[in-house]
């Protein structure tokens, strides 16, 4: 190994410890406030908040996606992770925040199967009140032990591949049939020849 190769692979192992520790220094304060946040939920309440443990698993799993990758990476991305705080932190924050958003699609029904978690949800009655909508942010859980361990899973994919949840926005925007155009709904509506002429 060239003297100029041994230099490179130096600064790039320094490079990765710089990035490891930052890592594990945003992580540990992470799951520190998450973990606060989601013991006042289950001790003082007393009740689980189930969409907070679904934003710590996100967060997990974006750090580990970052730490898996960093000897792949490039010199430029590894240079800017080293450099900037932000940049440490941008892909575990759209971890947590695409696991909220699989939570919802969860609840909402629109992602069903054997692979999935189903759900316990309150019901809303007939009128909507500011009690029922308390009670279903902190009522609803999964089904079953089963279920749970499939929620925490998922939630974890969520934030470890970065792309899984856009792609399942994607796929289901893409389902949605946009309405017809208005030039559509008056051509329809409009008179044939023969009928005019009638």
């Amino acid at each position: 190994m060239t003297t100029t190769a041994r230099v490179t692979a130096h600064a790039k192992r320094v490079k990765v410890q710089t990035v490891t520790r930052r890592l594990i220094i945003v992580a540990g304060i992470s799951i520190a406030v998450t973990g606060a946040m989601f013991s006042w939920g289950l001790f003082l309440q007393p009740r689980l908040v189930v969409s907070w443990l679904t934003l710590i698993c996100g967060l997990v799993g974006g750090f580990v996606s970052i730490q898996q990758r960093l000897r792949s990476l490039g010199e430029e991305d590894l240079t800017m992770l080293a450099e900037s705080w932000p940049a440490v932190l941008l892909i575990p924050i759209y971890g947590a925040i695409f696991s909220q958003v699989l939570y919802l699609i969860f609840l909402a029904g629109l992602l069903q199967g054997d692979l999935f978690p189903a759900f316990y949800i309150p019901p809303f009655g007939d009128v909507p009140t500011d009690e029922k909508i308390r009670q279903f942010l902190l009522g609803t859980y999964p089904k079953s032990g089963v279920d749970f361990a499939k929620l925490v899973f998922w939630s974890f994919v969520a934030g470890f591949s970065e792309r899984f949840v856009p792609q399942l926005v994607s796929t289901i925007s893409a389902k949605v049939q946009s309405p017809p155009n208005m030039s559509e709904e008056q051509n329809a509506s409009a008179p044939s020849d023969g009928d005019s002429h009638k």
